[in-house]
């Protein structure tokens, strides 16, 4: 009998690194609506290129948050000193996925 065998990777990033930025902007998005509404249910990208930042995904939730400025505070704690151009794509969850998950939340 042959031995299964598995392979296990991970990847280790600066503070500095764009995976490690855009990591931290997802998070302080999720954490600014997590703050506000504890049901919130966020999907959140997060996509950078030089001095421009891309937001995308789905959101539900009745926070109130400004995407923009929550990306640009973000930029600044991790000690860039550029203001980024923001492009925010966020959007509404759409029906379908939330019913999926308001079904499994029911049960």
């Amino acid at each position: 009998m042959e031995k299964k065998r598995n392979l296990f990777t991970s990847e280790a990033v600066s503070i500095g690194h764009p995976d490690h930025v855009c990591d931290r902007i997802s998070d302080s998005i999720l954490d600014a609506c997590l703050e506000q509404d504890r049901n919130a249910r966020v999907a959140c990208e997060t996509m950078a290129k030089d001095e421009f930042v891309i937001v995308s995904g789905e959101i539900s939730t009745t926070a109130q948050i400004n995407v923009e400025q929550i990306v640009k505070d973000t930029i600044k704690e991790i000690g860039y000193t550029y203001t980024p151009r923001v492009l925010n794509l966020l959007s509404k969850q759409s029906p379908d996925i939330a019913q999926g998950v308001d079904n499994r939340r029911s049960r």
